[in-house]
């Protein structure tokens, strides 16, 4: 499901302001063109330090969500016994590695040693790794695995080895303990896609192999809100490499121990209330797969996601998979109906912001608001969403979702006369772009964009 989630967080992070600017008169500026405009693109903007969570659930309802995560594939196929490395792991990097990609990996391993207990570190001085993390171009990536961004295999080494496999080889169902692993990454997206399938692929490739939409604060969810390990994650990998596990345990072996492996390594969490969230339908999966995947027609995608707000409704649900399918809808009403869209996302907003733990998702929703305020003229409205919304998304190290509410706040900032200060948070919002985006090009074509909005509140059109 890698290649959905990537068309996920494209999605998410595309604003109102990016619709319109599709429909805009004139041709596009070129990069080159745009100096007039803009002043050089600033350095790039990096994260230094994770502020990973601790989490707030109940024990009871976490070793749930751990026996789901960990004896299911994301297909929804059953694997029979748990599988893990036993002993010491080594990470190598494969191919044209991208400049990013080597400071985001030993910044992920570290906080893998440090946060989940984990002996894992780059592999020196020949020794053989467990995991092997290669870069390629995403086109010769696709030619094999048409829908994939970036993905992880069992029991291959290397691109060669993923590619001369054969179908039972690859399949994590006949593993009893993992022995090696390879990681795929595209080396020609933007800095931020890199390293978030850093995380996603690493941490499946040491432990849960599903996603679960009912999680509200993992990257094991197909929401894609949360792009790096959190500190939920962290805490089912810890469990995973528990001594009091084994790989070729089963579910029921499994299940009778979590609990008092959690009872030790998360006190916190016995005796808070709260109970495991009721299973995802697949009915609800296969719409938002439908709504938001590749290769479906806009009208078809309008109708996936309008059944998925109607499941939520019919389930009573007032938690992060309602506000998500209620996203979807607005993300796919934009250029369609912008009152649809405009009243989706505030509806998705309304969600969030009532659930406990759901203020980065909000975030997501809040900046979509926020461009709707830009185009109607409403400063002091984009200025309040985004000063909200800017702390989660520099919290979860999203800087594409940083970028984009930093655009549309330099502009408001124009609209109120403060002039200095948009030039300043909008250089910021450049060098955060710069990791965010795949190129200077999507950086510049953004902030155009959103300069677009700002310029038609004034003059009455887009």
């Amino acid at each position: 499901m890698q290649g959905f989630k990537r068309v996920v967080r494209r999605l998410l992070v595309i604003s109102l302001a990016a619709a319109l600017l599709g429909a805009c008169s004139g041709p596009k500026l070129a990069p080159e063109a745009t100096r007039a405009v803009l002043p050089e693109l600033p350095p790039m903007q990096n994260f230094a330090a994770t502020r990973a969570d601790i989490p707030r659930r109940s024990n009871t309802a976490m070793a749930q969500d751990f026996v789901d995560l960990t004896f299911q594939l994301e297909s929804g196929r059953p694997l029979p016994v748990l599988t893990r490395f036993e002993g010491p792991v080594r990470v190598r990097l494969a191919g044209t590695v991208p400049p990013t990609a080597s400071t985001d990996l030993a910044r992920l391993l570290a906080r893998l040693r440090n946060e989940a207990g984990l002996d894992i570190a780059l592999a020196h001085n020949g020794q053989v790794p467990q995991i092997t993390v290669e870069f390629l171009p995403r086109a010769s990536m696709q030619r094999f695995v048409p829908r994939a961004a970036c993905f992880v295999a069992p029991r291959v080494g290397s691109w060669e080895d993923y590619r001369r496999a054969r179908r039972d080889t690859l399949d994590w169902a006949t593993l009893t303990v993992r022995k090696r692993a390879a990681i795929f990454i595209p080396n020609d997206t933007a800095p931020q896609e890199i390293r978030d399938c850093l995380h996603e692929e690493l941490a499946q490739a040491l432990g849960p192999l599903n996603d679960l939409y009912s999680l509200s604060d993992s990257v094991f969810n197909d929401d894609n809100i949360h792009t790096v390990l959190t500190g939920f994650d962290m805490l089912m990998l810890r469990v995973t490499y528990d001594p009091e596990l084994r790989s070729g345990m089963t579910a029921s072996e499994v299940a009778a121990r979590v609990p008092g492996i959690l009872s030790r390594l998360n006190p916190r969490g016995i005796g808070v209330g709260g109970r495991a969230s009721d299973p995802t339908p697949r009915d609800y999966a296969n719409a938002i797969e439908t709504a938001l995947g590749p290769g479906t027609l806009a009208p078809r995608r309008r109708a996936a996601a309008k059944r998925a707000v109607d499941i939520a409704l019919a389930r009573g649900w007032r938690d992060a998979r309602a506000g998500f399918a209620w996203l979807a809808l607005g993300r796919l009403s934009l250029g369609h109906d912008a009152r649809q869209a405009e009243a989706a996302f505030a509806q998705a907003s309304k969600i969030y912001h009532r659930g406990a733990g759901l203020a980065l998702q909000a975030a997501h929703a809040d900046m979509q608001l926020a461009a709707f305020a830009l185009s109607e003229g409403r400063a002091e409205d984009v200025l309040a969403l985004t000063e909200s919304a800017l702390p989660e998304a520099a919290g979860a190290e999203n800087a594409a979702l940083l970028s984009s509410l930093l655009m549309l706040r330099a502009e408001a900032l124009d609209l109120v006369g403060r002039a200095s200060e948009a030039r300043q948070v909008r250089l910021d919002s450049l060098a955060w772009g710069r990791y965010g985006f795949a190129s200077d090009a999507e950086v510049v074509e953004r902030v155009l964009g959103i300069a677009a909005l700002s310029s038609a509140s004034r003059t009455g059109h887009p």
